[in-house]
């Protein structure tokens, strides 16, 4: 009895337990309010992750962009930042993301500390091949010249030519500066551009080779010609040399030296060797330095045209001084290379609102050594008071090396960020307070006489003569340097120099040192 009783418990507690756990609800997991919230926050940022790694895998220059920063940016561990700006952009420019720029062009412009840094710029391989070999070419070829209308000066719609590249396939047909642009095709422009319509023809069949053409030469005579355009022109950037005699100049008593010069390129220092000891057998001590068309360039070629124009005795002295961020310790300093100088009595420099950088460098730098010896003829320079680095991409050794030898081949980019600004050994700099006050005022002020080939006849050449002869920029007779032609009267200006259109018009480059590199 008592076993099956035990039993019976057993059942009875089996069973009691069955009814409790039907009886117990059931009560649903509910999982927290915020878990819905925080997928779709994962889910929005992994698409934006994706979308980020899809920019920058589609992004060529992705890397490019990043060197970039080094220079303008947050500039990474141990990196000296060269731009002379730094600290103003440093903190801002860490928080952009390059990504976000489709352009490396647009990139490089959203570093820069604007306004006030209106002249850092950049280039691709093929721009910066072309300028350091001399290069000038377009989509079909060259014509090698270049083209002006006397608006402002004269308001003379007519067409001119400005400058002839040695070599322009106009050279063999008489064409120099001075010739007056009469006709192209089948559209005569004897009166320059009067409408629009006349400016979309006119670029159409320029554009065009062969084409004909009809010019009036400075001598008076028209010429008509068909030519076709030079594929490849180069120049060595001394656009004309000459030494001017008394059967050139009445008055002269002794020989004058003539130098134009386009550009300061390091790559023809020997052309400028050459022109240089030209003017030394010559015997010349009274030098006309054309740079009214000349926008600067590597200060390697400042440095050798400063040996010769320099008194002998300022040879191992400063003429430039380069002042850096307030980051960079110290300052950098070009001395005048001794041995070269022509012991020359009086230079005149020719300077107009294309003269710039490199070119208001070198008139900066021979102020204090020439004093009351050294003359500006012309008008205002273009008053660009600073200089950059020259940053190669791809930014290895190799590459440096490579264009150092000639050798292009594996670059892409140069970048040329404004990295200091420079001051002769007075410590004056090169006036640039604002557009109306900037670049230096000439001593006598003569219009760009577009009218003359360059010699004794062209205004600023023949005022430089006029003061070697009898002390005054003024002809001995009175006759004014410059008159106003009787021509225009209203129309359409097409034509634009770099300088009016290039908002990086003008440099002043130096190499970037070997240390630098290592960064």
């Amino acid at each position: 009895m008592k076993r099956f009783f035990h039993i019976i418990l057993i059942g009875i507690a089996a069973l009691t337990l069955a009814a409790s756990c039907e009886k117990e609800p059931q009560i649903p997991v509910t999982p927290p309010s915020h878990s819905t919230e925080q997928d779709k926050k994962k889910a929005e940022e992994e698409a934006e992750k994706k979308r980020i790694e899809q920019l920058i895998a589609g992004d060529k220059d992705y890397d490019a962009k990043l060197s970039l920063l080094k220079m303008y940016g947050d500039g990474g561990s141990g990196f000296t930042p060269y731009y002379y700006w730094y600290t103003a952009v440093a903190d801002r420019n860490a928080q952009l993301k390059p990504y976000e720029y489709g352009s490396i062009y647009n990139w490089f412009d959203a570093l820069l500390y604007t306004p006030t840094d209106r002249w850092s710029w950049m280039m691709d391989k093929e721009t910066y091949v072309a300028m350091e070999t001399g290069g000038s070419t377009g989509p079909s070829g060259t014509w090698g010249v270049s083209l002006v209308q006397p608006v402002e000066e004269f308001n003379d719609y007519r067409l001119f030519i400005l400058e002839v590249m040695p070599g322009s396939p106009f050279e063999e047909f008489g064409v120099t500066r001075g010739a007056q642009f009469m006709g192209i095709g089948d559209l005569e422009i004897p009166e320059g551009f009067k409408k629009q319509a006349q400016i979309d023809q006119f670029n159409e069949y320029y554009g065009q080779s062969p084409m004909n053409f009809t010019f009036r030469l400075v001598d008076g005579r028209d010429t008509s010609f068909t030519a076709e355009m030079a594929i490849d022109l180069r120049t060595n950037y001394i656009l004309k040399t000459d030494i001017f005699t008394e059967e050139d100049f009445p008055g002269l008593t002794e020989p004058v030296g003539y130098f134009h010069y386009l550009s300061f390129n390091a790559n023809f220092l020997d052309d400028v060797k050459r022109e240089m000891a030209g003017f030394k057998d010559a015997g010349v001590k009274k030098l006309i330095v054309d740079l009214r068309y000349n926008g600067g360039g590597d200060s390697r070629a400042s440095d050798l045209l400063m040996s010769y124009l320099a008194p002998p005795d300022a040879g191992g002295k400063p003429y430039v001084i380069r002042k850096y961020n307030s980051l960079i310790a110290g300052q950098d300093v070009d001395t005048i290379p001794a041995g070269n100088s022509l012991g020359l009595d009086e230079v005149f420099f020719i300077m107009h609102e294309s003269s710039a950088s490199a070119s208001e460098m070198t008139y900066n730098g021979l102020r204090p050594y020439l004093k009351d010896k050294l003359h500006h003829v012309g008008g205002q320079s273009y008053g660009k008071p600073n200089g950059m680095y020259v940053f190669y991409y791809p930014s290895d050794d190799d590459t440096y090396d490579r264009v150092a030898a000639g050798d292009y081949s594996t670059l892409k980019y140069v970048f040329l960020p404004i990295c200091f600004y420079n001051f002769n050994s007075d410590g004056e700099g090169i006036p640039s307070t604002s557009e109306s006050e900037s670049g230096f005022t000439p001593e006598y002020s003569v219009y760009d006489d577009i009218y003359h080939d360059f010699g004794p006849k062209e205004a600023n050449v023949k005022a430089c003569l006029n003061y070697i002869v009898n002390g005054s920029f003024e002809s001995a007779d009175g006759e004014p340097a410059q008159t106003k032609a009787s021509v225009g009267g209203g129309g359409i200006k097409a034509i634009f120099s770099e300088a009016e259109t290039n908002p990086h018009y003008g440099t002043c480059t130096r190499p970037l040192p070997k240390e630098f590199r290592k960064q």
